[in-house]
């Protein structure tokens, strides 16, 4: 394959989004969004981009999975000690991109991170898969290490720490929820004309929607 991909494209057909489609909320609408992509059968309908600024000003994004929502925000759980959770510690301004291109659809989520509290943490640590519950104990996040049997070998010491009983939240893990200040859906349409509609928070609380220029 050459390096030039100017020639590739196709049209978005997949549907237009008009301000009559849109819910007074935009975490409804997101809502309504999210359960047509998994009833689209999308394989990962949670997983988002997330963005961060590191200490040198480098934004960097990588793919995290949508574990909550409500009106107070998006959750997701990571190790305190990531690259990630540095950033967003150090400077919690955050993007969030949900990837639906199946759909023909993308959307950003513009906010600020904040940890969330231990016993929520704590609440959704419980029900993961055991075997998950063990990785996050045995993955410090983001730091080097020479190989890849170390870190199965690392696994398989916690398997017997932890053979009886449950396994306990380990202090360096847990949630953030992403408190949106502004969220744009973006829907595909032909030759380019696409249908861009942005929500932002208003100085009472409320939401303002404003439609853009594709």
């Amino acid at each position: 394959m050459s390096g030039n991909f100017e020639s590739y494209r196709r049209e978005y057909t997949a549907g237009g989004l008009t301000a009559e489609d849109l819910c007074e909320s935009p975490i409804a609408q997101f809502e309504r969004w999210l359960e047509q992509s998994v009833n689209a059968g999308l394989s990962d309908p949670t997983a988002m981009a997330l963005s961060t600024i590191d200490g040198a000003g480098q934004p960097w994004q990588r793919i995290v999975l949508l574990k909550g929502l409500s009106d107070d925000g998006f959750v997701f759980y990571t190790n305190f000690g990531s690259d990630k959770a540095k950033a967003m510690d150090a400077n919690d301004k955050v993007s969030l991109l949900f990837p639906w291109n199946e759909l023909d659809r993308q959307v950003i989520v513009g906010g600020t991170a904040k940890r969330m509290s231990l016993a929520e943490s704590a609440t959704y640590f419980l029900s993961r898969p055991r075997e998950s519950q063990i990785a996050a104990w045995a993955s410090r996040q983001s730091r080097p290490i020479a190989k890849r049997a170390l870190l199965e070998a690392e696994v398989r010491k916690l398997r017997g720490r932890f053979a009886e009983g449950e396994v306990p939240v380990p202090d360096f893990w847990g949630g953030y929820r992403i408190q949106p200040e502004r969220i744009e859906f973006w829907q595909g349409g032909e030759h380019r004309l696409h249908d861009r509609f942005r929500y932002e928070r208003g100085g009472d609380g409320g939401w303002q929607v404003t439609q853009l220029q594709p």
